[in-house]
């Protein structure tokens, strides 16, 4: 670590206890977030404040037991909102003229756990979930829980209470098991879960098969021969349908990109891999549609050498072209609509286009094509999602062209 030059940190437009918007997932969005007595109650402000990211308004509701470990003050820091610590004639557990889109419950301990299974309505905590419960049998509201206790605490009463919870359609948020303990995961994760919650997208139950990054293939039992694409946009893709609700998993390639921990993935070395997987996938698992983005490796050596290749001496190899796999899925799983990715060089956007639109006979449903060359003003990846029903959609930066195939897919869902 370099040391500090002493200067004073440049001035911010937000103010202090503003939050910079990475989303607007949970825009115009009321979450109660329900603090129980917990170590785990420590990082109750930082949940909060990962919600307001997304631009939720978030109003905690703090047990005596909670503000052992965390504070009113830091609490009501974080959520510009006071905390709601005991009922009044406001009937703060009802919330009837403003009610929330979501009721969190984090970190959600033993003793709580098994009081909401059971009805018990004894404290702010438990009283206003079992309003939240009355309002979710309704539709008109989510319950997530996030269980979080030592490892001794998980018998066979809590499993019991879990199940009923969640047959009554309570979101069970799954710890990060760790050091014999369920822990509270990432604030990222706990978010997720919630955008996924409250999603209201004609894509949710939908089911998805997306492919990311590259799929080496050997030289030898050291090296590989691959591209440089990260896989970045691809997992921008599956993250976008996990918020919106749909069902789908990820199978990623090599590249700097990493899946967070909630999204369904299969991590695959080498392009055989890749390709047994996607038929794997595809032929014991329901997909609706399959994302294609996964830079495929076009070609191979005729020859892998045996242990590693001598250093130092000159090296001729002969590559041979892969099996194009999107082909064999096309001609194998007839019925799956398939979105396909084009990156070219060297050619100009109506040449581009052309070849887009020969991708399009081939029976795919929508063609993402982009050129080397074509960049957005700030460096960024621009693309054009191409159908037979539409004019190309310009789509500036991985975010928005994650965004607009979603958004595509939503479309063709009607």
């Amino acid at each position: 670590m370099a040391n500090w030059d002493l200067r004073s940190p440049p001035e911010s437009s937000l103010q202090d206890r503003e939050v910079e918007l990475i989303g607007n997932y949970l825009q115009g969005k009321r979450i109660a977030l329900l603090v129980t007595g917990s170590i785990a109650a420590m990082k109750a402000p930082l949940i909060a404040r990962a919600l307001r990211r997304q631009g939720a308004e978030v109003v905690a509701f703090a047990s005596e037991e909670a503000l052992r470990y965390t504070t009113r003050e830091s609490l009501e820091w974080s959520t510009t909102n006071q905390v709601v610590t005991k009922l009044t004639p406001a009937a703060e557990h009802l919330s009837d003229r403003t009610p929330f889109a979501a009721y969190l419950l984090a970190p959600a301990t033993y003793n709580t756990i098994n009081k909401l299974r059971h009805g018990i309505a004894d404290s702010v905590i438990t009283s206003s979930l079992a309003s939240a419960l009355g309002r979710m049998e309704q539709g008109k509201t989510q319950v997530l829980i996030a269980p979080t206790m030592h490892g001794s605490l998980h018998n066979s009463l809590l499993t019991d209470s879990l199940k009923f919870l969640q047959k009554l359609g309570v979101k069970i948020i799954p710890p990060k098991v760790a050091y014999g303990k369920n822990n509270l995961p990432a604030e990222s994760a706990i978010t997720a879960e919630v955008i996924r919650a409250v999603s209201t997208s004609k894509l949710k139950q939908s089911s998805f098969l997306v492919t990311a990054g590259s799929t080496p293939v050997p030289l030898d039992n050291l090296r590989i021969l691959t591209n440089r694409f990260t896989g970045r946009l691809g997992g921008f893709i599956a993250e976008e349908l996990y918020y919106r609700g749909a069902k789908l998993k990820l199978i990623k390639g090599q590249g700097s990109y990493n899946p967070p921990e909630y999204l369904p993935h299969r991590l695959i070395q080498t392009y055989d891999q890749y390709a047994q997987s996607v038929i794997e996938e595809l032929e014991t698992s329901s997909y609706q549609g399959a994302i294609f983005s996964a830079a495929v490796a076009d070609y191979r050596p005729k020859q892998v050498f045996t242990g590693k290749i001598p250093s130092g001496e000159q090296l001729k190899l002969e590559l041979v072209p892969t099996a194009k796999v999107i082909a064999k899925v096309r001609q194998q799983f007839p019925d799956l609509k398939m979105i396909t990715f084009k990156y070219q060089e060297n050619v100009s956007h109506q040449e581009l286009m052309a070849i887009a639109q020969s991708r399009l006979e081939q029976g795919y449903q929508l063609v993402v094509a982009n050129r080397g060359e074509e960049k957005g003003e700030q460096g960024e990846q621009v693309a054009y999602l191409v159908t037979k029903e539409n004019e190309p959609q310009q789509a500036i930066g991985k975010r928005e062209i994650a965004k607009a195939i979603v958004d595509w897919l939503e479309t063709a869902q009607t």
